[in-house]
């Protein structure tokens, strides 16, 4: 990718929203704070609360620039497969809906793409950001499962599971991504590691929510998470085209 200046350079922001009718609208009003040309998606993923009708009426007001609908839960990953084909940006980066990730960090984090010394860039919460304390064995949990990964991918991660990765989005489309729940963490760094991509990461904040405020990851999903990387590390697709070369 050329060389672009930050105006220049389109981001597309996808929001995947299952069941955030508390926080999505605040989490995209954030976004439109931003000093950089955005394209936000919302992602609806079946939702029973009020966040469909939301994300509607934030498209009607030009506040997002585009809504998808899944009209039965399919899972996190995907929401973002359905936002990947929709975006239309050179960079795309996954915005949580649920405020847990904070978009001033954005800016910061584009820098590495924008001035071409990579193709990903992660964000992480075990950098030294400021950061709200909650589980001690969350924290287990992520970072054996970022030790995990690495070892497979021999990257030197510190946050694998983290949402904010922002991805080259040529690249990000050829990635065979097929992942529908959380899995998605482990397999687009499973990919992008096979591919071959330039990948740098940073500190960001991170506001943790608990379970009683809605957070939806369980142990069953860290159970999962082992599977995973695995799976997408072990057995790469095959015959799917030149996705490996950058």
């Amino acid at each position: 990718m050329t060389r672009a200046t930050a105006p220049d350079l389109v981001v597309s922001v996808v929001v995947p929203a299952y069941n955030e009718a508390a926080t999505v609208e605040a989490a995209v009003r954030r976004l439109r704070l931003l000093p950089l040309r955005l394209e936000v998606i919302g992602v609806n993923d079946a939702s029973t609360d009020d966040t469909a009708a939301i994300l509607d009426r934030l498209q009607a007001a030009g506040i997002l620039d585009r809504v998808i609908h899944h009209p039965v839960n399919r899972g996190k990953g995907a929401a973002l497969r359905s936002g990947f084909a929709a975006a239309s940006g050179a960079v795309i980066v996954v915005q949580d809906a649920d405020l847990e990730y904070d978009p001033a960090d954005l800016p910061a984090l584009l820098d590495p793409i924008r001035t071409g010394k990579a193709d990903a860039v992660y964000g992480s919460r075990f950098q030294g950001g400021p950061h709200r304390v909650l589980y001690f064995w969350h924290y287990v949990g992520n970072r054996t499962l970022t030790l995990l990964s690495n070892m497979f991918t021999n990257l030197n991660l510190t946050d694998m599971e983290t949402c904010y990765k922002l991805v080259r989005a040529d690249l990000l489309k050829r990635l065979p991504l097929t992942a529908n729940r959380f899995g998605f963490e482990v397999e687009v760094t499973a990919r992008l590691a096979q591919a071959g991509a330039r990948i740098w990461e940073l500190p960001i904040s991170y506001s943790g929510r608990t379970y009683e405020e809605g957070k939806k990851i369980t142990w069953r999903d860290g159970l999962a998470a082992l599977f995973h990387i695995i799976r997408f590390n072990l057995f790469p697709p095959r015959g799917r085209g030149d996705w490996r070369r950058r």
